[in-house]
């Protein structure tokens, strides 16, 4: 009895492991890291040994939970804060104690104000190490203690819901995860129902030799799990299957992270484009800002990238608290970029004169390291958006702050190559006002010109004919007003000669960009001069400029739309701007996509040749969806019905073709037991087959017990006619039981456990319930 007692043990402790693993798999797409997985390994080791001394020693509970804390602290941070241990991570220290107390209330928060995934970063693995610890150590203590076993399903899902709830918003729903979690959990159920009925066949046994188990009904018991598994299987299977084939492309979830307000607000800042001409100005013009190390070809190192238009400054990310380019998260181990075109590059950068929250860099980042004394400090404050590829710091830059970034720069088009472009389908945020004279000035330059591409080039060949450039600060320059309002670009369209700098010509190209349906931002950096050669460069302040990004259907572009240097002509105050306005007025497109609120009116460069949507084919596919996920719901709750269905009819089955008459009599006295017993009836303890029929009464019950007990312990081999003679008998005692009863009554027989061995609390007294 000990060895088997061990045996089963050991059965629903691997099933415990498997079961938390697979929970504690959904925090992957969080982590995404070795650390992880040995974090994973080593806790399920622990609760598992924690559950298991429990159980051998009858510990109690206060006993245990002291246990975990102990176990908690000791090896917290070698697997929660790996960082801060020593010897090789096998030994804690002062500093990691201390994150690791720390981290146990402020790593929650942390880790869903930081995008993902976040590797071993800091001590942002403790919510994963703390919540499997205590789920390991409970389902092992509830499986092995409790007198109710099947409650030890729960630690494991509340477990893959707090995986899902601190992950990422856009990550996908993990649906095989899901499915493989349920059909552990489904077996592991089945197996604690059928140690039940044994439990209490034994007990039968060996209070009365009279109920004797046969071949058949052994076969059937073991039978039934894998019965019942494979039907609710195939039940949630095929609704899941239907849902997930008609749903549309998985969109943003809600998620802990997604209501939580993010600690860097870029509308907190100015602009860093009205800043712009200061750099001009001495002493910052002369003023090394910024050394470089790995330059990437477009000589280019951005500052910040603006999306947001208000008819007086482009700035970072718009008033929208929804807006994805106003979303900054810490960035603690890698962007996935992917899916990003262009150039992969290293790139270090020593900070001198450079001052502001905005940290420069090369282009969409995939990983950032600080380097210098204060590399903790900014790893701690650097914040990142990825949607405009803009990084932040929350702290204050200083001279020698050193950082390298790993990232991936856009490829630079000419006005010649923009040609061949299609606009994308990336949303930007609406410009609120439009500059007088753009349009006109856009038209002029597109007269004649048919396709989003082409007009593009034209509007630049455009400004780079018409433009000139002057900062407007030297003692030889002519004078040029800074800014970048509606009325500084409508001066600029209006003046002979069009005079501005890298400013105004970058907001020009964008807006314009934007009314021709290209998804347009505008980028201040700064550019190394042409005759510099080689990767490492130093930046002055004269060589900050600014220029556009434009989005086409093969993905984000830079483009200069700066005039080139060249003399300025006399202004020509008394002649006002002629603006020729072609006969045929290019009128800008209608937006036939009013849901997509942040997008320019002229978001889609020709609507009449876009494919209008299919109202009867939108409202199939809406019946579809509803009709995929109503079967997964349907199908769920049906499942343990059907399983007890199925498992009742295979018991029947093998029960009435069983090899020899004597055991088909048996188990048809057997078949019409259980179905009085899921009917009601409790049969008293030790009961014999008269007995119980005496119970049930009526003279068929009673007969049908006598020819059982003759078939059993008579030495005369009964006839196969006798054996369906007693099924025929048995077929009407069921129809009579169910007579008796209401149809309700009769659905909950059908469906009930009680036969299948979980009586609940029976009176014990022969009585119907």
């Amino acid at each position: 009895m000990p060895a088997r007692r061990s045996a089963r043990a050991l059965i629903d402790v691997v099933f415990a492991l498997a079961a938390v693993a697979l929970g504690a798999w959904s925090f992957w797409p969080v982590y995404q890291s070795g650390s992880f997985i040995v974090m994973l390994v080593c806790t399920l080791v622990l609760g598992t040994v924690i559950g298991v001394v429990g159980w051998a020693w009858r510990l109690p509970s206060i006993v245990i939970a002291g246990l975990v804390a102990v176990a908690y602290l000791a090896t917290g941070v070698q697997l929660a804060v790996p960082a801060e241990a020593s010897a090789g991570g096998l030994l804690p220290t002062a500093a990691g104690f201390v994150d690791l107390v720390q981290g146990t209330w402020l790593s929650w928060k942390q880790l869903v104000t930081i995008s993902v995934p976040v590797g071993s970063y800091q001590a942002l693995l403790v919510p994963a190490f703390l919540l499997t610890l205590i789920a390991t150590v409970l389902t092992v203590t509830i499986a092995l203690r409790s007198s109710r076993p099947e409650l030890a399903a729960l630690p494991p899902v509340l477990l893959v819901v707090a995986g899902i709830l601190l992950g990422s918003s856009v990550a996908p729903v993990p649906l095989l995860l899901l499915f493989a979690l349920f059909a552990v959990l489904l077996a592991w159920i089945i197996r604690f129902r059928l140690q039940r009925r044994s439990a209490a066949v034994r007990s039968l046994r060996e209070q009365s030799g009279l109920l004797v188990e046969s071949r058949s009904e052994r076969r059937s018991t073991a039978l039934l799990t894998a019965t019942g598994a494979t039907v609710m299987l195939v039940a949630a299977s095929a609704g899941g299957i239907a849902a997930a084939a008609l749903l549309p492309p998985p969109g943003d979830r809600q998620v802990v992270r997604t209501a939580v307000e993010q600690p860097f607000d870029p509308r907190h800042y100015p602009s860093p484009l009205s800043g712009f001409r200061s750099y001009f100005e001495q002493p910052n013009a002369d003023t090394t800002m910024l050394t470089v190390d790995g330059l990437p070809a477009d000589h280019r190192l951005r500052i910040a990238t603006l999306d947001t238009y208000d008819g007086v400054t482009y700035s970072v990310g718009s008033g929208d608290e929804t807006s994805a380019s106003g979303s900054f998260a810490r960035v603690p181990y890698r962007i996935d970029q992917g899916a990003t075109t262009g150039r992969r590059t290293t790139t270090t950068v020593v900070v001198q004169g450079y001052r502001g929250p905005w940290l420069p860099g090369s282009g969409q980042l995939e990983q950032v390291q600080f380097g210098g004394p204060r590399s903790g400090t900014l790893a701690g404050a650097f914040f990142y958006n990825d949607v405009t590829g803009t990084g932040a710091v929350t702290t204050a830059l200083h001279t020698g702050d050193i950082y390298t970034e790993q990232s991936v720069v856009k490829p630079l088009l000419a006005t010649a190559q923009l040609e061949k472009v299609q606009p994308g389908t990336d949303s930007v945020p609406r410009p609120t006002v439009i500059p007088d004279e753009l349009q006109s000035v856009l038209q002029k330059y597109t007269a004649g010109v048919s396709g989003a591409g082409p007009k593009l080039a034209a509007a630049l060949r455009g400004l780079a004919q018409d433009g000139y450039i002057s900062h407007g600060v030297g003692p030889n320059e002519p004078a040029s007003r800074s800014g970048h309002g509606a009325d500084r670009i409508t001066e600029l369209l209006t003046d002979v000669p069009m005079l501005g700098d890298q400013e105004q010509y970058a907001v020009t190209a964008a807006l314009m960009a934007r009314q021709l349906g290209f998804p347009a931002r505008v980028v201040m950096g700064f550019v190394a001069p042409k005759d510099v050669t080689g990767s490492q460069v130093s930046f002055t302040g004269s060589d900050i400029s600014a220029w556009i990004e434009v989005q086409t259907t093969t993905g984000w572009v830079t483009v200069d739309p700066t005039p080139p240097e060249r003399p300025v002509p006399p202004k020509q105050p008394d002649q006002p701007t002629q603006i020729s306005r072609p006969q045929t007025n290019v009128q800008p497109p209608v937006d036939d996509n009013p849901q997509r609120n942040d997008e320019p009116p002229q978001a889609q460069v020709d609507p009449s040749n876009q494919p209008k949507p299919d109202p009867v084919l939108e409202t199939l596919l809406t019946v579809l969806v509803i009709v995929g996920w109503t079967l997964l719901v349907l199908a769920i709750l049906a499942s343990p019905f059907l399983a007890v269905l199925a498992a009742k009819w295979r018991r029947r089955a093998l029960r009435r073709s069983a090899p020899t008459a004597r055991e088909r009599i048996v188990g048809g006295w057997r078949e019409f037991a259980d179905a009085a017993v899921d009917h009601g009836y409790d049969p008293p303890p030790a009961a014999t087959r008269a007995e119980f029929a005496g119970t049930i009464g009526g003279s068929r019950a009673a007969a049908l017990a006598t020819v059982a007990d003759r078939a059993t312990f008579s030495g005369i081999a009964p006839t196969p006619a006798e054996a369906e003679s007693v099924w025929k008998a048995v077929d009407d005692l069921r129809g009579q039981l169910a007579k008796r009863d209401t149809r309700w009554k009769r659905v909950l027989a059908a469906v009930s456990l009680r036969s299948l061995g979980y009586r609940g609390r029976g009176s014990g007294k022969g009585r119907k319930r």
